[in-house]
């Protein structure tokens, strides 16, 4: 562990890792660490909890096997061109062993991905190697809970080709020393035309697992689900919303911004309606995914060319 340098990093703490971690072993911590919150009966943290430790992988080099099968699950199109969200896989074992590590406030099981924006700078190809740099910071109080953003960047030559910021819910703990604000209505949804529909298989999560390392058991395991208050197992939001960044294929360019917000959960298996097209503006493309029958908005997004 090295004291980090240059402007605003006096305080930090940058840890190198050797290799990318193994997720199903940082899960297993994961488990750990969310026995002993539950345990120690903790409700509250404090904005000064989140530690200043910034985890650095280099040398990070694509595998051609993972990259196709993930476009193979994903339906992207065949390219040595990484798509953002697997740039996003890429980085997830960092952000992972970063919320595992005992000084994290927050416990790994429970927590929910409501929001994620990603800035893709300039195109990285199969082949290239680059560093992967993850830190948390903005602990907030919310109405549910308190969140706080993961922020993952990867660079190639030291310039920073891809930020990913993923904001994530704790329920039931209280930021001490603030006030949860009051609950805003959520705009109402109007489902638009859709443009496909997607028929999800009930083995979707295990697949998308398999390709991202995201093995929380609430996207794999029906009985899991269950302990944490859903009926069955749910897919993955970064699935759904890759798929989507997927459908907008090579009109995103090389550079763009990619942006998501989650609301109600994909149970497996689904059917759910999606729209994927060009805004009235023609600056950008926006996305919505939703339950056909009722009209439940599971999440709506945009991608934006830069």
């Amino acid at each position: 562990m090295t004291a980090g340098g240059g402007p605003g990093l006096a305080d930090v703490d940058v840890v190198e890792l050797a290799t990318p971690p193994t997720p199903a072993a940082l899960y297993a911590r994961g488990v750990g660490g969310t026995l002993r919150a539950a345990a120690s009966r903790r409700t509250s943290v404090r904005a000064s909890d989140l530690p200043t430790t910034r985890l650095v992988v280099r040398g990070v080099t694509p595998d051609p096997v993972h990259l196709s099968d993930y476009q193979h699950l994903l339906r992207e199109g065949g390219s040595d061109v990484l798509p953002a969200g697997f740039v996003h896989v890429l980085a997830f074992p960092v952000s992972l062993a970063l919320m595992v590590q005992r000084d994290f406030p927050l416990p790994l099981l429970g927590m929910v991905h409501v929001a994620n924006r990603v800035e893709q700078r300039a195109p990285v190809r199969l082949g290239e190697s680059v560093d992967v740099t993850v830190h948390a910071r903005g602990l907030r109080a919310h109405r549910a809970g308190v969140t706080v953003e993961v922020v993952a960047e990867v660079s190639r030559d030291d310039d920073v080709v891809w930020e990913g910021i993923s904001t994530y819910l704790a329920k039931g703990v209280r930021l001490a020393g603030a006030e949860r604000p009051a609950a805003e209505p959520r705009p109402e949804f109007t489902p638009p035309v859709p443009t496909a529909e997607w028929r999800l298989a009930a083995d979707v999560g295990r697949r998308y697992a398999a390709v991202s390392g995201d093995r929380n058991p609430i996207h794999t395991s029906a009985l899991t689900a269950k302990a944490f208050g859903f009926p069955r197992a749910i897919a993955h939001g970064m699935y759904t919303a890759a798929r989507a960044l997927a459908a907008v294929g090579p009109a995103r360019g090389d550079a763009y911004r990619w942006d998501v917000e989650f609301a109600k959960p994909v149970l497996l298996p689904s059917t759910v309606a999606v729209r994927v097209a060009p805004a009235d503006d023609g600056a950008r493309f926006d996305y919505a995914v939703w339950h056909p029958r009722n009209c439940t908005p599971h999440l709506t997004g945009s991608v934006t060319p830069l």
